[in-house]
């Protein structure tokens, strides 16, 4: 494959974004929320309708395991990989949210785009089963796109707007997957995606900010 360069494509990979000792705390952490959350669940201590939690699954991959949105860890891991987008995007970003996904097997991620808060996005392998994600870096619609795939602490930053990415039906047993979003200063109304601050439930964002 050619050496991506984000001002050209829209696509950037920075290999071994993170160090190995704070991807393997990532990945026992998402493991460990994942089982906690089933208890919870099972025993009834919490409403299937509570999301502080996180939850099995969601609007893009219903059958999946664990989804987290804006978790403290991971919102902590949007702050900390900023300034490394921002230097290989050449841009000025605030940070939105950061959203995680235990994916299963036979799990697919469907052709997409994102929304405004996703302006600029950065998908971090955190382990599992290899997997590779497919981008069209071209803007256009239903085209072949480039097949990437990361390896534990690789980092894929995109137009997530702009471009489709999708990903097949998986054939492994399980892989984690941290999604870093950031939009453009000039965006202001949509830091933290509308929450107060970092490391809040989904359910503390202002929408009626628009």
């Amino acid at each position: 494959m050619k050496k991506l360069n984000y001002k050209d494509n829209k696509i950037k990979i920075v290999k071994n974004s993170l160090p190995k000792e704070l991807i393997d705390f990532l990945y026992n952490y998402l493991l460990m929320k994942e089982q906690n959350l089933i208890k919870l669940l099972d025993e009834k201590y919490i409403s299937p309708f509570e999301t502080a939690f996180g939850f099995m699954g969601d609007n893009q991959v219903p059958d999946s395991g664990l989804c987290l949105y804006g978790d403290p860890a991971n919102d902590t891991i949007l702050l900390r990989l900023q300034e490394v987008i921002e230097k290989q995007t050449k841009l000025d970003l605030i940070p939105t949210y950061s959203y995680s996904r235990n994916y299963r097997r036979g799990n697919e991620l469907r052709r997409h785009t994102d929304r405004p808060s996703c302006a600029v996005s950065a998908t971090l392998n955190i382990g599992g089963d290899p997997w590779p994600i497919f981008i069209e870096p071209s803007g256009k619609k239903n085209k072949k796109g480039l097949e990437i795939v990361l390896k534990p602490g690789d980092l894929l930053m995109y137009q997530g707007c702009k471009l489709e990415h999708w990903r097949e039906p998986f054939e492994g047993n399980h892989c984690i997957q941290l999604f870093l979003h950031y939009t453009q200063k000039k965006n202001m109304k949509l830091l933290y995606d509308k929450r107060p601050y970092l490391g809040l439930p989904n359910f503390f964002k202002n929408e009626q900010d628009n």
